[in-house]
C-alpha cells in the first residue's frame, strides 16, 4: 500500500484504545486519523496527543462517529455491544471497513451486524491474536478426534475490570469444540455451577471464568478422561497481540467485497 491506511479508533481512552494508538504509531502501514470516545468523556474536544500525555498531533477526540470516519479507511472498535452496533451502522453508511474486537455480544446483537455487513466489510472476532485463532483450530480438531469419554472444560482468566463472562475467546473455543463434535454449543454448554449440581452431564462443555488482578488473558481447553488429561493453552502477556491482530485485519480487509469475516479469514485458516 503506497499511502498509510487511515484508521479511526473508538473508545480511544480505554486500555485497548491506547494500545491501538501505540501499535498504529509503530507501523509504517497505517496512521491514526480519528479518535472517538463516548459523549461527555473528559477527552472530548482535546488533542489526542495531549490527552495521552504526549505532543499534540492535530487529531481531536470526538463523539461524532460519522464525522470521525468521513475520511477514514477503517474503524477499529473494542468497545461495548450497543456502541458497536451503532458504529457498524455508521461504517456501513460511509463504506468504511469495521474491525470489531468487542466481546460480550449476544447472538441477537451479532445478528444486528448482518445488515451493515451487506454494505461494507466487517471483521469480527472474540480474539484477534494469531495464537488464539490457531488454538481454536486445534480445539476443533482434538474435539473431533475424541469421543464423549473426554469431558471438555474451557477455563479462562482475565483482569478484575472485565465485565463479561465467559470471555469472547472462551466462547470461540467452546464453539470450536462443539463444532468438532458436531453439536450445537447452546445445547451442551454448562456455564454455571453452584451448590448441589449433581454429576456432570456426559457430553457437556463446561466453562470456568476467573477474574483477578491485571491478568490480560489466559485460556485453557481441557479434555479430561479416566486416566489422562489433554490441555491446550494460550497465554497473552501483552495486549499488543490484540492490537496487532486488529491492525492486520484492517489492512487485509481493504478492497474485499462487503460481508462478515473473522480472523480465520484474515489468517487464511478458514479452509473449511
Amino acid at each position: 500500500m503506497s499511502t498509510p491506511l487511515k484508521i479511526a479508533i473508538t473508545g480511544v481512552s480505554g486500555r485497548m484504545g491506547r494500545m491501538l494508538v501505540e501499535t498504529i504509531d509503530a507501523s509504517e502501514k497505517a496512521v491514526v486519523a480519528a479518535a472517538v470516545d463516548r459523549d461527555g468523556h473528559a477527552w472530548i474536544g482535546r488533542d489526542l496527543g495531549l490527552a495521552l500525555g504526549g505532543a499534540a498531533r492535530d487529531v481531536f477526540v470526538t463523539s461524532d462517529i460519522d464525522a470521525a470516519i468521513a475520511d477514514a479507511d477503517a474503524v477499529i472498535d473494542f468497545t461495548a455491544p450497543a456502541a458497536t452496533i451503532a458504529f457498524a451502522a455508521a461504517a456501513a453508511r460511509a463504506g468504511v471497513v469495521h474491525v470489531i474486537g468487542t466481546t460480550g455480544m449476544t447472538a441477537e446483537e451479532i445478528g444486528q451486524l448482518a445488515g451493515p455487513a451487506e454494505q461494507t466489510v466487517i471483521v469480527r472476532a472474540g480474539n484477534m491474536s494469531l495464537g488464539v485463532n490457531l488454538l481454536v483450530q486445534l480445539t476443533k480438531k482434538v474435539a473431533a478426534s475424541l469421543d464423549e469419554d473426554y469431558d471438555i472444560e474451557v477455563i479462562e482468566a482475565h483482569h478484575n475490570q472485565k465485565v463479561d463472562a465467559p470471555s469472547g475467546t472462551a466462547l470461540m473455543l467452546g464453539e470450536a469444540a462443539a463444532a468438532g463434535r458436531g453439536v450445537s454449543l447452546e445445547a451442551v454448554a454448562d456455564r454455571g455451577r453452584d451448590g448441589i449440581t449433581g454429576v456432570r452431564k456426559r457430553g457437556d462443555i463446561g466453562f470456568v471464568a476467573v477474574r483477578g488482578g491485571d491478568i490480560i488473558g489466559e485460556h485453557d481447553v481441557m479434555f479430561a478422561a479416566t486416566g489422562e488429561r489433554i490441555t491446550l493453552r494460550h497465554v497473552a502477556s501483552d495486549r499488543s497481540v490484540f492490537a496487532r491482530g486488529a491492525l492486520k485485519a484492517a489492512l487485509w480487509a481493504q478492497d474485499r467485497p462487503p460481508g462478515a469475516y473473522d480472523m480465520l479469514d484474515v489468517l487464511g485458516l478458514n479452509a473449511d
